[in-house]
């Protein structure tokens, strides 16, 4: 054979063989990644777990043998209380209230943000099959980001050799759950006897409460037993060797005062991950350990990617906690987590908290709301239909009532020595500096996103929908100049005055709007301001400017409230200014059982335009406001 005819031949043979070992070490590669594994019980928080309360939670041995193998977070946290809210931090990795996805349930979903994808598809594009069994629960506009998303979906139908990540939803913890009659369980069909059980201080000790904690104890039984099959599935598969498995819960809950609130209660969820032998390399502890650095929902996403060798976009606001390149170190480091509120189905209420270490603060931007505000859904619930009769009876203690009263603006807690945040440390000088640091950290934090809740949700719908993030940042400074009114609360009124007086007269409704929230925080101070109040009650363009005034003139006892709401909603608007104003007309019953209200039901039903969220909301608020829905 000529000698360049077989020096050809060498050379196509050596590219054959380069071929061949890059496509087998690219399989290879395609094959190396880790499955992965999330198993969500819906509604429990941290402190209802022994891994977490050794002396009163409740035993899950599936989960314990989990954490044997694997690291439990003893700080993890969701940034909302209520699960859409909390859903949509997961699939995207971004703060609800710098997307437009933070108000529950959804009136109007919002597109992600330019550039952003769910992690589902950028795992899709990585090669993993993507099952989701079956709760989605998103704000955003999603669709077809999982290869199956159903009560059948299972990594079982992937291809093979194909890389997955499976998502379980649990829900037996779930609030619903609750809404049951509690008589119709013996106490033999419990695992604990009521009798034995401690509540919570701000819990009034009743056989009620103690029985509700029973059943919620066991229905965490259950669910443990259902993720001890889960993972005997994975086991019987031939998987669980190369399978990331989390266990987490989906925000706190269920007992009054948890889901919904972001105290402690509200928003520290148990995380549990396991590891297998083969992928211990990619985590910054050693299995069987627990590890004190804050992780939070908006970091799951990033950490999710970063496990799978994906790059993290930079529109996602988290950071990754396992994964290549993150040390414990580091990782403990990680000692902040932001929690928010909105609406909860027909409830509104602004608050944002900031927790750095063992301090967590809590800004109350309206505190003449309670926190027992009426929600038609949340008072299925037996605990929370006696602790109201509880109250109006004059039967329970002030830290029991506290609950039923206006709030402070500023609160601020030691969770080390206070889990529950019943004592509030705003007002001691010993706390000032710690006060002042936690309040200019939130305070950064939603200037600096910006916060889009500083706009009522009715004008986000109209003016932000297509594309919320941008809408915040053309309008960043108008919202740091609203979050600078709303601030005067902070302020001694002779401080403040001047400036309400000067958003009071502007020709900007929500500044207007605010300053009368101000107002109403600051009470009989601010009474100088009837005439202008007045005024702007009867005269203003803005709907919502108006039902402020009146919320103001209520609140000081100048005027009935009840026949200027009325008058209110004898006009026609629309769903979300309707549930605004119903919400304040709330207020005032929850405050006085005594006040009736006369609606026109057709009228507030059409506002809901055939949503039949929107229809169970107002049907909730006119059965309480017409009648006492308890």
């Amino acid at each position: 054979m000529p000698y360049q005819l077989k020096e050809q031949n060498n050379i196509k043979t050596s590219l054959l063989l380069f071929l061949v070992i890059f496509w087998v070490m690219y399989g290879f590669a395609q094959q190396e990644k880790p499955n992965i594994v999330w198993i969500t019980t819906e509604d429990n928080s941290a402190i209802w777990l022994k891994l977490y309360d050794p002396e009163n939670g409740v035993s899950m041995p599936n989960v314990e043998a989990l954490a044997a193998e694997g690291i439990v977070f003893n700080n993890a946290f969701s940034n909302g209380a209520v699960c859409s809210v909390a859903r949509s931090t997961l699939i995207s990795g971004t703060y609800a209230p710098r997307t437009g996805s933070q108000f529950h349930r959804n009136a109007f979903e919002v597109p992600l943000p330019e550039g952003l994808k769910s992690y589902p598809e950028y795992l899709k594009e990585a090669g993993y099959y993507m099952a989701n069994c079956a709760k989605e629960d998103y704000n955003f506009e999603l669709d077809g980001i999982w290869d199956d998303s159903s009560k059948e979906a299972s990594y079982r139908n992937r291809k093979e050799g194909q890389p997955f990540m499976q998502v379980w939803s649990l829900h037996d913890t779930h609030e619903g759950s609750m809404h049951k009659r509690l008589d119709d369980y013996a106490i033999t069909d419990l695992h604990r006897n009521p009798d034995d059980i401690t509540v919570f201080p701000y819990h009034p000790n009743t056989p009620t409460f103690r029985k509700s904690y029973a059943y919620y104890y066991e229905k965490h039984r259950h669910d443990d037993a259902r993720i001890g099959e889960l993972v005997a599935q994975l086991k019987e598969d031939q998987v669980l060797d190369n399978t990331i498995i989390f266990y987490f819960g989906d925000h706190g809950g269920v007992l009054p005062r948890s889901k919904g609130y972001i105290y402690e209660s509200g928003l520290q969820v148990p995380l549990v991950v396991y590891i297998p032998e083969k992928w211990r390399h990619l985590f910054p502890a050693k299995a069987g350990s627990r590890v004190d650095g804050f992780v939070s929902f908006v970091d799951f996403a990033p950490t999710l990617l970063n496990l799978a060798g994906v790059a993290v976009p930079k529109q996602m606001d988290g950071k990754a906690f396992m994964g290549k390149d993150v040390s414990l170190q580091e990782l403990n480091k990680q000692q902040l987590t932001i929690g928010h509120a909105d609406r909860f189905d027909e409830k509104y209420d602004l608050v944002r908290s900031i927790r750095i270490g063992n301090y967590k603060y809590i800004r109350n931007y309206q505190p003449f709301n309670v926190d027992a505000l009426y929600n038609a859904y949340r008072y299925k619930q037996k605990a929370y239909q006696e602790w109201l009769a509880l109250y109006r009876k004059g039967a329970l203690t002030a830290t029991q009532a506290a609950f039923f009263k206006a709030r402070p603006v500023e609160q601020l807690f030691n969770v080390s020595t206070d889990p529950h945040e019943i004592k509030n440390l705003a007002n001691s000088p010993q706390f000032a500096e710690k006060l002042q640091e936690l309040r200019k950290a939130l305070n950064d934090k939603v200037t600096g996103w910006p916060d889009l809740s500083f706009y009522p949700e009715s004008y986000l719908r109209q003016h932000a929908i297509n594309n919320p993030v941008d809408f915040g940042q053309k309008h960043k400074k108008e919202i740091g100049e609203l979050i600078a009114i709303a601030n005067l609360e902070l302020l001694p009124f002779t401080e403040a005055k001047a400036e309400i007086a000067k958003a009071l007269k502007s020709d900007n409704p929500w500044k207007r709007y605010w300053a009368l929230i101000v107002c109403s925080a600051f009470k009989e101070e601010a009474i100088a301001f009837t005439p202008i109040i007045r005024n702007l009650k009867e005269n203003d363009d803005e709907v919502l400017v108006r039902l402020r005034a009146i919320e103001y003139l209520g609140l000081t006892a100048q005027e009935n409230p009840v026949t200027a709401l009325e008058k209110l909603l004898k006009e026609k608007h629309g769903l979300l200014d309707n549930l605004m104003i119903l919400n304040t007309a709330s207020l005032f019953k929850t405050l006085d059982n005594q006040l009736t209200f006369k609606l026109n039901k057709e009228l507030l039903l059409s506002s809901a335009e055939g949503d039949k969220n929107g229809e169970y909301w107002i049907n909730g608020r006119i059965q309480f406001l017409m009648g006492d829905a308890n």
